[in-house]
C-alpha cells in the first residue's frame, strides 16, 4: 500500500473565548491547526494533526516541504520505519520543536490509515478500549481578572465539568475560581513557564492554600527538571510538565528527576501515536501517571481519546473551554457533554474531518 501524495493544509477556526485583552484571551482569535492528508494507492485515506497555535505556518512548511516529498512510494504500512528515518533524517534541525510537531501529524495520519485497513479502530490496535468515555477537565484561557475568572469557572461547573485548569500566575485569579466553584472541586493551575525556581517557590507557597490539584509548568526553562524536583520536595505540592517535551528520551529525564507527578505528553508535539506509546510504556513501568496535554479541536483531541481509552488507570482528557466556536471539523463528535467525551469506535480515528470546514477555513497563501 503505498503512498502516493502528502498534504498539509494550514486550518484557521475563529473562536470566541469569552475573555477580554490579554494571553491567551481575546487576542487570541482562531485556533490554527495544520491537518495532514494521506492518499494511498488503496484507496484508503488518513488524517493527521501537527501541532500549530502561533508556529502553525512553520509546522505546515516543514511538513509540505520538507517531509513529504520523502514519503512519496513508501509503504504506508511500515509505521515504525517511516517514523524512525523521519526523526532520522530531519534530526539536524532539531529533536525538538517544530520538526517533531510536523513528524506527529505524519505518524498520526499513518496510524488513522493502518486502523482503517483492517477495519479497527485506533484503541483496538493500541490493545483495546477500557473504557467508552472519557471524563473531561475544562481548560480555561488565560482572563488575567478575577471577575472573568470566576465567571468562566462557574460556567464551567455548570456545563458538567468536575475539574478545572487555570492559566493564571497570579494569586487572586486563582481565589477567585476556588471561591467561585467551592472547596470540592479539583483546580489544576498552568503558569507556562513563567517563573525562576526563586519565584516559583514563592508563588507556591502563596496558592498552596488553595488545594491545587496540580500546578502544572512553574519554571523557565520548562526542562530544567532538576529545579521541578527541588520545587516539589521544598513545598509539597503535585507538579505537571510535559507538554513542551519531545520523544520518550526526554520524558525518560524527567521521570528520573523524580519531581513530576503527571506527564503530559501531546501527540500532536512528541512524535505521534508511535512516540507516545514509548512514553506510555516508560511511564507504566516507572509508575509515573499520565494526563496528557491535549487542547485540541482536530485529529489530535481523536487520537488522545483512543489512547486514553487503553490505559489501566481512568485518566482525565484536556478540554479546551470556550464561549463559542462556530465551525467544527469534527462535528459534535468532539464535544464535550456532561463533563465527558466519547471514544470514537469507527475505523482509524474513528472519522473523517469535514472537508468544507476545511475548505471554508482553509488559508490561501
Amino acid at each position: 500500500m503505498k503512498i502516493v501524495s502528502v498534504e498539509a493544509t494550514l486550518i484557521k477556526l475563529p473562536f470566541d473565548s469569552g475573555g477580554s485583552p490579554g494571553w491567551l484571551a481575546a487576542t487570541w482569535a482562531t485556533l490554527d491547526y495544520v491537518m495532514v492528508r494521506i492518499d494511498t494507492d488503496a484507496g484508503i485515506t488518513g488524517w493527521g494533526d501537527g501541532f500549530g497555535y502561533g508556529a502553525a505556518r512553520a509546522t505546515h512548511a516543514f511538513t509540505q516541504h520538507v517531509l513529504a516529498p520523502a514519503l512519496i512510494g513508501r509503504d504506508a504500512r511500515d509505521i515504525a520505519g517511516i517514523n524512525r528515518d523521519m526523526q532520522y533524517n530531519n534530526h539536524i534541525w532539531g529533536r525538538y520543536g517544530v520538526t517533531m510537531f510536523a513528524i506527529s501529524g505524519i505518524d498520526i495520519a499513518l496510524w488513522d490509515i493502518a486502523g482503517k485497513a483492517c477495519g479497527q479502530p485506533l484503541h483496538q490496535m493500541l490493545g483495546g478500549a477500557r473504557r467508552k468515555r472519557i471524563p473531561a477537565y475544562a481548560s480555561l484561557l488565560r482572563y488575567n481578572t478575577p471577575e472573568l475568572v470566576s465567571e468562566r469557572a462557574s460556567a464551567a461547573k455548570e456545563q458538567g465539568f468536575a475539574q478545572i485548569k487555570l492559566h493564571e500566575d497570579e494569586e487572586p485569579e486563582v481565589r477567585a475560581a476556588r471561591e467561585a466553584v467551592g472547596d470540592d472541586m479539583p483546580i489544576m493551575v498552568d503558569v507556562n513557564c513563567k517563573w525562576t525556581p526563586h519565584h516559583a517557590r514563592y508563588q507556591t507557597e502563596r496558592l498552596a492554600q488553595y488545594d491545587m490539584f496540580w500546578l502544572e509548568e512553574p519554571i523557565f526553562p520548562p526542562e530544567d527538571f532538576d529545579a521541578l524536583a527541588r520545587l516539589h520536595l521544598d513545598t509539597g505540592v503535585a507538579l505537571a510538565a510535559g507538554e513542551n517535551a519531545c520523544t520518550a528520551f526526554q520524558f525518560q529525564k524527567m521521570i528520573e528527576s523524580g519531581g513530576i507527578d503527571f506527564l503530559q505528553p501531546s501527540v500532536t508535539k512528541v512524535g505521534g501515536i508511535s512516540e507516545m506509546r514509548k512514553i506510555l510504556t516508560l511511564a507504566e513501568t516507572q509508575g509515573a501517571t499520565v494526563m496528557p496535554h491535549s487542547p485540541y479541536f482536530a485529529t489530535g483531541l481523536l487520537a488522545t481519546l483512543h489512547i486514553l481509552s487503553t490505559l489501566p488507570d481512568e485518566c482525565l482528557v484536556e478540554y479546551f473551554f470556550y464561549k463559542s466556536l462556530p465551525a467544527s471539523l469534527y462535528g459534535d463528535a468532539i464535544v464535550a457533554r456532561d463533563g465527558y467525551l466519547d471514544v470514537p469506535d469507527g475505523p482509524g480515528l474513528g472519522m473523517d474531518p469535514d472537508l468544507d470546514v476545511i475548505k471554508e477555513y482553509a488559508v490561501k497563501d
